[in-house]
């Protein structure tokens, strides 16, 4: 009788280290940990977000944006500690983690098109990166860019050097002298040149060879078919027109579409200083400035 009991009692507790075991469910990994060198501040409502690919499906795992010191903060600006976001949901499956650039007001549960940094997930992280194909996919490391100063709007040779057209004329004719990827929806490229320490738009544009979407700053005659401006009426605040561009700087930026500030975008592939002896209708180049584009890494746990 005895044994019996005992046996009993071995049995039973066999029984409920089982039931134990069943009912102990693991952890879901629904905490997403974000960093970023390079990203900078979004404006007038403008903020991140990020997403992660599940089962082929995008589920928003916060919003976000990054203050003067990088550091994230929500939308509202209070810091996010350690950068990190729980999310409710389970990501374990998670497959990529992308960040886009969604706009002023955005209440839905729709990634935008704009996709600034993304990366595959493997052993439960990823490397976010602008060249990823979730998102820019190209590194811009192979853009190259030539322009030359001129004022061809004006219709005479006065003030050559307050303009500048991204052309080429090494051939002795005009060519395109910008060489850029394709952009994906949600982006769109806009030539600047910095005179008196402030950057004047030149215009935006998606072909290399083609005029841009504005002029506001040339004369009544018409330009080169490639992207461009002259500096000669309806100078912004502080600045006098016509004025010379030699000793400015030459920039080729990529802008969000909508976007949330006049001002350049943090994405520069192509950027360097005009000569400060620069010659009209001379080609200069531009240097490649894409090591400088922003990277991110994203822990799921």
């Amino acid at each position: 009788m005895r044994r019996a009991l005992v046996l009993m009692l071995a049995v039973g507790t066999l029984g409920l280290a089982a039931c134990d075991d069943d009912d102990v469910m693991e952890p879901q990994m629904q905490i997403l940990d974000l960093s970023f060198v390079g990203l900078e501040p979004l404006a007038n409502g403008f903020h991140y977000e990020g997403w992660a690919i599940v089962g082929g499906s995008a589920l928003a795992t916060g919003k976000f944006n990054i203050d003067g010191s990088g550091g994230l903060v929500t939308v509202g600006g209070a810091p996010i500690a350690g950068g990190s976001f729980d999310t409710g949901t389970d990501l374990e499956g998670a497959t990529a983690i992308v960040i886009t650039i969604e706009p002023s007001g955005d209440v839905d549960a729709i990634p935008a098109s704009t996709h600034i940094v993304s990366g595959p997930v493997s052993g439960g992280s990823a490397m976010l990166t602008v060249g990823d194909g979730a998102a820019l996919g190209d590194d811009f490391t192979s853009a190259m860019g030539q322009y030359i100063l001129a004022t061809p709007t004006d219709g005479t040779d006065a003030d050559e050097n307050s303009g500048i057209w991204f052309l080429s004329l090494e051939s002795g004719a005009p060519a395109a002298g910008l060489s850029l990827p394709t952009l994906p929806a949600g982006w769109v490229y806009e030539g600047w040149a910095v005179t008196g320490g402030q950057p004047v738009t030149t215009g935006r544009f998606t072909a290399v060879d083609a005029v841009d979407m504005g002029a506001p700053f040339s004369g009544t005659a018409g330009g080169p078919p490639f992207p461009g401006e002259d500096f000669l009426m309806n100078a912004p605040a502080g600045l006098t027109f016509p004025t010379d561009l030699a000793g400015g700087t030459a920039v080729i930026s990529i802008e969000p579409e909508p976007d949330d500030s006049p001002a350049p975008f943090t994405l520069k592939p192509l950027a360097g200083g005009i000569p400060a002896d620069a010659m009209d209708h001379v080609t200069y180049s531009i240097p490649n400035n894409a090591a400088g584009f922003p990277t991110g890494t994203a822990i799921i746990r």
